[in-house]
C-alpha cells in the first residue's frame, strides 16, 4: 500500500499561507467574537433608514464592511478544515463561521425591506448619486428583487433558517470527504493501493483494462451502499430549494437560482436543446475512441482511459507552473508578472494529503491573494487543473484590486469563463510547441476532445438531472435512492447510449457529484466553456482590442449583469449561438482527429 503525504510531511512551500488573513487560530477567535459585537451594533440600525440619505449611506458602509469580515472569519474556517477533514477543531471553527454567518444573516435582513420601504425615485437618486457609487449596483439589485423580498420579519425568520438548510450539503461533505472508505484496489504493478475519489480518474486512465473496471467498480458501488442515505440528503436540499423559492414567490426552484444574476430560464433550456442536437457527433467522437482502445464494446469505465498515444504531460508542479505562465502570454506581460507570485508567494495548497477535501477549487478573499486548492498530479489533467483554477484566482485578483468590495465579486455565470479561456490558451501553446508531432496532437486535441466530452456534455446533462429532480420534487415525487439511480441510468444512455454500454453502476454515479448541493450550478460551467472557446480565439486571433476587452472583463467583478460583462469581452451568451458555434468548433475537432488518426495508420 502506497505511503500517503499528510499534512505534517509536505513541504510547507506548497501550502497556502493562511497568515495573511489571520496571523493565528486565536487571531481568528478574536475576529469572531469581534463580528459577533459588529453584528449586534448593526441590527440596532433597523428603524432608521428613513431618516436619510446619509443614514442610509452609513448603514450601507457599515454593512459591507461587515460582510467582508464576515468572509474573512468563513473562508479561513472552510479552508483551515479543508487542510485535514477529521481535525476536530477546524471542523468545529467551521461550524461556528456557519452559525455565525447565519446569524449576521439574520442580524442584516432588515436592510433591504427597509430600502424597499423607501420611494423608488429616492432609491433611483441614490443609485444616481457620486457618494453612492460603491453601492449602486446593490441598489439596483434590491430594487430588482422588490417583487422577491419579504417583509422584515419574514425576511429574518429565513435568514435564520440558512443554516438548518445548509444540513444536507455539510452532511454530504463530512461523509464522503471524512468517512466514507472506499478501499483499496490494485494498480498497473498488481500491488493493493488506496482509492480515494479524488484518485479515480488516474485509475480509469489506466491502460490496464482490468484496473480500470476494478476502481470504477469499487468507486461506484462504495458511494451506492451508502445510497439511501445520499439520496436522504439531496432530497433534503431538493427541498430546501423548493422552500426557498416559494417562500420568496418564484415559480419554481430554477427561477428562483437564475433570477438573481438576471438570466432567463431559456439560456438553460437552449444549452440543453442544443447538446442534444450535438449528441450525433459526441457518439461519432466516442466510437473513434473504441477504434484507438481496439474494444468490441466501450463501457463506462472506458471513457478516461488513456489510448497509448506515446504522449503524455508529466510535470511536477514547478515545471506545471512555468508552462502556464508561458500558456497565457498572450494575455500581457502585466498578466504574467502578477500571476507569477501566485506559487513563491503560497497562494496554492498543492498537494493530496492525508483526510484533506478532494477536487479543486478558487477562494477569494477580498482583502488579500486569492486562495486555490488542489490535488496535483504529474498529468495533463493536473496541469489543466492549475491553469484553470488560476483563472479563477486572476480573475478574482483583477476584480479585487479594480472594484470596491460592493461590486468585486462576479456571479458563478461569469465564474467558469476565465478558467476555461486560461486551460484553452494551454492547449494551443502546445499544440503550437509540438506542432509537426503527430503523437502530440493527437494526444492534445484527444484531450481537448475529452473536455468537451466532460465540461458541455457532461455538465450538461448533470444539469438536466438537477432540473428532472426538482421538478418531480415540486410535482409531489418522491427521490428516493431508486427513482434517482433510474433517472440518471436513463440520462446516461441517452447521451452515450449509442456508442457505449451503460454500465448499471453508473446509476450510482450522480451520488458523487458535490455541485448537487449548489443549486443550479453546474449548466454555468458548459456555458462558460462555450463563451471562453469564443473569447479564447478572440484573445488568440492577436488582435489588440479583442484582448483589451477580455481584460476589461476580468476587471468587471460584479459590476453589471453577467449577461452584460459578457457582452463587454466580446460574446453574447443570451442567445444560443456561442452554444451552437462551441459545438460546430468539436466536430471539427472530431474531424481533424479522425484524419490524424488515419494519417498515423497510413505512415
Amino acid at each position: 500500500m502506497d505511503n500517503q503525504l499528510t499534512r505534517a510531511t509536505v513541504d510547507p512551500r506548497y501550502t497556502w499561507d493562511l497568515t495573511r488573513i489571520y496571523e493565528s487560530d486565536e487571531a481568528w477567535e478574536q475576529a469572531f467574537e469581534a463580528m459577533k459585537a459588529e453584528a449586534d451594533a448593526f441590527a440596532a440600525c433597523a428603524g432608521t433608514l428613513q431618516e436619510g440619505r446619509e443614514t442610509v449611506k452609513q448603514a450601507l458602509e457599515r454593512y459591507m464592511a461587515l460582510m467582508e469580515k464576515m468572509g474573512d472569519v468563513y473562508c479561513y474556517a472552510m479552508m483551515k478544515q479543508h487542510e485535514d477533514t477529521t481535525v476536530g477543531v477546524y471542523q468545529a471553527m467551521n461550524s461556528r463561521a456557519q452559525t455565525l454567518y447565519s446569524e449576521v444573516g439574520a442580524k442584516t435582513a432588515f436592510l433591504t425591506p427597509e430600502l424597499l420601504m423607501l420611494e423608488e425615485s429616492e432609491l433611483a437618486g441614490m443609485i444616481a448619486d457620486p457618494a453612492f457609487a460603491a453601492y449602486d449596483v446593490f441598489l439596483k439589485g434590491v430594487l430588482r428583487m422588490k417583487p422577491h423580498t419579504l417583509t422584515p420579519r419574514e425576511e429574518q425568520l429565513l435568514a435564520m433558517a440558512a443554516e438548518m438548510a445548509g444540513v444536507p450539503e455539510n452532511a454530504y461533505d463530512m461523509l464522503t470527504d471524512a468517512d466514507l472508505d472506499l478501499g483499496t484496489t490494485r494498480g498497473e504493478d498488481g500491488q493493493k493501493t488506496l482509492l480515494t475519489d479524488a484518485r479515480l480518474v488516474s485509475f480509469l486512465e489506466s491502460p490496464d483494462r482490468a484496473v480500470r473496471k476494478a476502481a470504477y467498480g469499487k468507486v461506484m458501488n462504495g458511494y451506492g451502499r451508502m445510497g439511501n442515505t445520499i439520496a436522504s440528503l439531496y432530497a433534503g436540499q431538493v427541498k430546501a430549494d423548493i422552500f426557498a423559492s416559494t417562500a420568496r414567490g418564484y415559480r419554481n426552484a430554477r427561477e428562483a437560482a437564475l433570477y438573481p444574476d438576471e438570466i432567463d430560464e431559456s439560456v438553460y433550456d437552449s444549452l440543453i436543446d442544443a447538446v442534444h442536437g450535438g449528441l450525433p457527433t459526441l457518439c461519432e467522437y466516442l466510437s473513434i475512441r473504441k477504434e484507438q482502445l481496439g474494444v468490441a464494446q466501450l463501457h463506462m469505465y472506458d471513457l478516461y482511459a488513456k489510448t497509448g498515444d506515446g504522449f503524455d504531460v508529466k510535470m511536477d508542479i514547478d515545471e506545471a507552473f512555468e508552462t502556464f505562465l508561458e500558456a497565457v502570454k498572450p494575455l500581457g506581460e502585466d498578466y504574467v508578472a502578477d500571476a507569477s507570485h501566485a506559487l513563491s508567494d503560497r497562494w496554492i495548497d498543492v498537494y493530496e494529503t492525508k483526510n484533506k477535501r478532494g477536487g479543486a477549487y478558487s477562494n477569494a478573499v477580498y482583502k488579500t491573494t486569492p486562495y486555490v486548492l488542489l490535488n496535483h498530479t504529474k498529468t495533463y489533467d493536473g496541469l489543466s487543473t492549475l491553469c484553470h483554477e488560476m483563472g479563477h484566482a486572476m480573475h478574482s485578483y483583477y476584480s479585487n484590486k479594480t472594484q470596491p468590495f460592493a461590486k468585486a465579486d462576479y456571479t458563478i455565470f461569469v465564474a467558469e469563463v476565465a478558467s476555461t479561456c486560461n486551460e484553452i490558451l494551454l492547449y494551443e501553446h502546445l499544440m503550437n510547441k509540438h506542432a509537426g508531432d503527430r503523437k502530440a496532437q493527437i494526444a492534445l486535441i484527444g484531450s481537448m476532445l475529452e473536455h468537451f466530452r466532460t465540461t458541455v456534455f457532461r455538465q450538461t446533462m448533470f444539469a438536466e438531472f438537477e432540473h428532472k429532480a426538482h421538478r418531480m420534487a415540486e410535482e409531489g415525487q418522491s427521490l428516493t435512492k431508486e427513482n434517482l439511480c433510474a433517472m440518471y441510468y436513463d440520462l446516461n444512455r441517452l447521451y452515450y447510449g449509442k456508442a457505449v454500454k451503460v454500465d448499471r453502476e453508473v446509476a450510482q454515479e450522480w451520488m458523487r457529484i458535490p455541485h448537487f448541493y449548489s443549486p443550479f450550478y453546474v449548466y454555468k460551467y458548459a456555458t462558460g466553456f462555450c463563451a471562453a472557446v469564443a473569447l479564447a480565439r478572440n484573445v488568440l486571433s492577436g488582435d489588440a482590442e479583442k484582448v483589451a476587452a477580455y481584460r476589461k472583463f476580468l476587471t468587471l467583478g460584479g459590476s453589471m449583469p453577467p449577461i452584460e460583462e459578457l457582452k463587454v469581452a466580446g460574446v453574447d451568451m443570451s442567445t444560443p449561438q456561442p452554444v451552437c458555434e462551441a459545438l460546430d468548433y468539436f466536430a471539427e475537432l472530431v474531424m481533424e482527429y479522425r484524419s490524424l488518426l488515419s494519417a498515423e495508420e497510413d505512415a
